[in-house]
């Protein structure tokens, strides 16, 4: 019987245990128990697939991936104990020394600080293009590149990159693409379907959708997940069993949040189109955003972020936010809270200005990660903190 997406991340689980309970216990054991001496020695030969240490795996983590892998298309994963653990450790276990990244611009800063503060010390060199200008990528392949990496929508600018493009490109020139799918979530949008060899999550976000825990995860083809396992297990990133558990309960109500999510912030942004105080909003499934009609193909809704410009630049900007009364001031997104950010001072602020602009934060830039309040609650308080 071919499920639908939301009957897959309700019903699928781990096997019950002798208790027989409905839903799927918690397992706090660092370690397991072999049967005998023969039982440990085709264990750790890997002869057998079980758990061993839960640094490798655990029952909880591995629900927790095999639903992110159904969601996604993907054959395998693995889990990581933050989104940055899981961006690092999928790089680390593919790259060598002289390898060369090409990377979109419009990246999370704590990506960027990876690829400019850090890799360059092993010998790792990244080359950036314009979001808005896909076509420049060639441009930028050398014999030495490995590996074409994007997120889409991008943060916190919302800008939407042409995943079959990046696709067809990668393939042409055989690298391994990846995408972080973080604001999209799995069930807006499937980058594997479009040519992707590996997608990352960062869990923290509309994952878990609550602003608990921490994990993330990277899914893909079995050849490069094992890879990154195999540095995994080593190097120590592994999510707790907790965090996973916490997860797969997260991901049985993902449609139903994401859905509310994104219809709370096509009004928003609707709202904000409309203010005299705002110079211009974002938003995939606004008709006037660049990229909408890439957008409506390549996902089922807009999502939880919408990005705006606040008249009057850094003054009016500071303001704003000092206006605010019911929604949080966080760097975080994806709660069941919204979340009004100021990226160039928090999120970007190790970007460069110059770099900044490049990729759309100005300094009167604001992200809201709509949460799921009631609308007009939301809208109020924006609307009386633009005065």
């Amino acid at each position: 019987m071919d499920k639908k997406f939301e009957t897959n991340a309700i019903r699928t689980q781990i096997e019950r245990s002798q208790f027989l309970e409905h839903s799927a216990p918690l397992y706090l054991t660092s370690s397991y128990v072999f049967e005998d001496a023969e039982d440990m020695r085709a264990s750790f030969a890997e002869e057998k697939d079980r758990n061993i240490y839960s640094r490798y795996s655990n029952p909880n983590t591995s629900e927790f991936i095999e639903k992110i892998c159904q969601m996604e298309g993907a054959e395998t994963g693995f889990a990581f104990a933050s989104g940055m653990a899981a961006v690092f450790s999928t790089f680390a276990a593919l790259v060598e020394s002289g390898d060369h990244i090409i990377s979109s611009k419009s990246i999370f800063g704590s990506t960027h600080s990876l690829f400019v503060n850090f890799f360059p010390k092993w010998n790792v060199t990244t080359s950036y293009f314009d979001a808005h200008n896909l076509e420049g990528i060639e441009a930028l392949i050398t014999p030495k590149t490995k590996i074409l990496y994007a997120e889409s929508p991008t943060n916190p600018a919302v800008d939407i990159l042409d995943l079959e493009v990046l696709g067809t490109i990668a393939k042409k020139h055989n690298l391994i693409l990846i995408i972080d799918n973080c604001f999209a979530s799995p069930y807006l949008q499937q980058p594997i379907k479009f040519g992707a060899d590996l997608v990352i999550h960062s869990g923290t976000k509309l994952i878990d959708g609550q602003g608990r825990v921490l994990a993330g995860i990277t899914v893909g083809s079995a050849d490069l997940i094992d890879k990154v396992y195999r540095f995994s297990r080593i190097s120590g990133p592994a999510l707790s069993p907790f965090n996973a558990w916490i997860l797969s309960k997260s991901l049985e109500t993902l449609a139903i949040r994401v859905d509310r999510h994104s219809e709370n912030a096509l009004k928003l942004a609707e709202f904000l189109e409309a203010h005299p105080k705002v110079n211009w909003v974002k938003y995939p499934f606004l008709k006037s955003h660049p990229q909408y009609k890439i957008a409506i193909i390549q996902m089922k809704a807009g999502g939880c972020i919408v990005a705006f410009e606040v008249k009057g630049g850094l003054q009016a900007g500071q303001e704003f936010f000092n206006a605010i009364k019911l929604l949080s001031l966080s760097a975080n997104l994806g709660d069941s809270r919204s979340i009004v950010t100021h990226p160039a001072s928090t999120t970007h602020s190790k970007l460069a200005a110059e770099d900044r602009v490049a990729v759309g934060i100005t300094d009167g830039t604001v992200r809201v990660s709509v949460g799921l309040e009631h609308i007009d609650d939301i809208i109020a308080d924006i609307a009386q903190a633009l005065g």
